[in-house]
């Protein structure tokens, strides 16, 4: 059995689908997204396809990242989260729900099923017996159940970020330029940046072990050290 995490997704289909074929989940494994599956990257809907077709054949844990947050207030606020969220990758995916190759998509054009699985499918984190998965972050002397959103979804990582809990975090959102997993006292970040030429990273939380590929199709792998000093 493995824990596989996998990081932000940012509409790079392709990469995720290499990163699944090359690691090859089985039903014994635990599979955790950790959110921001859409904008930025060009397909935007067919990565939201292809998370609702895992979790129908499946069990898997999909996480909600704070580009899903914008993406569901865009849709129902007001103009300003409208501007907020096609500035940061917005336009991207609707431009993947277009009718035609450069004709970008509208809200209509979203089918309902994706709006489902935006709204109803996504947890704000996930807890094993040895792990916490979310896509931002925690506050450490707070219970999982009490964490704000502002925490869960937009924070950026810090210098050390251990939980009351004892239990090692990982996630995701905090861009990491070098391409390689970031770890804290307590933590471990695996958003390697794969929609701006950097990796997408799938880890095996138990192991250490992590695969990456990027947008070229090219693979590599490592292992994480976790701080536990």
């Amino acid at each position: 059995m493995r824990v596989l995490a996998i990081g932000d997704i940012h509409g790079c289909l392709g990469a995720l689908d290499d990163l699944l074929a090359w690691v090859n989940p089985t039903r014994a494994d635990d599979l955790i997204f950790l959110g921001d599956y859409v904008d930025r990257g060009p397909d935007s809907r067919g990565v939201i396809n292809r998370l609702i077709e895992l979790k129908q054949s499946r069990p898997v844990v999909c996480l909600r990242g704070n580009h899903e947050v914008m993406m569901l207030a865009a849709r129902f606020g007001d103009r300003s989260d409208r501007k907020q969220w096609l500035g940061v990758g917005g336009a991207q995916a609707l431009g993947s729900y277009g009718p035609a190759i450069g004709v970008s998509g509208t809200f209509d054009d979203i089918p309902d099923g994706h709006w489902d699985f935006l709204n109803d499918e996504l947890v704000s984190y996930h807890e094993t017996d040895r792990f916490i998965f979310v896509h931002a972050g925690v506050y450490p002397d707070t219970p999982m159940d009490e964490q704000p959103d502002n925490m869960l979804y937009w924070e950026f990582f810090p210098v050390a970020m251990r939980h009351e809990s004892g239990k090692t975090v990982i996630c995701g959102h905090s861009s990491q330029r070098s391409g390689v997993p970031k770890v804290i006292p307590g933590a471990v970040c695996i958003d390697t940046c794969v929609y701006g030429g950097g990796w997408l990273t799938c880890l095996d939380s138990l192991s250490g072990r992590y695969w990456q590929v990027d947008v070229l199709g090219r693979k590599r792998e490592g292992w994480v050290d976790y701080d536990e000093e």
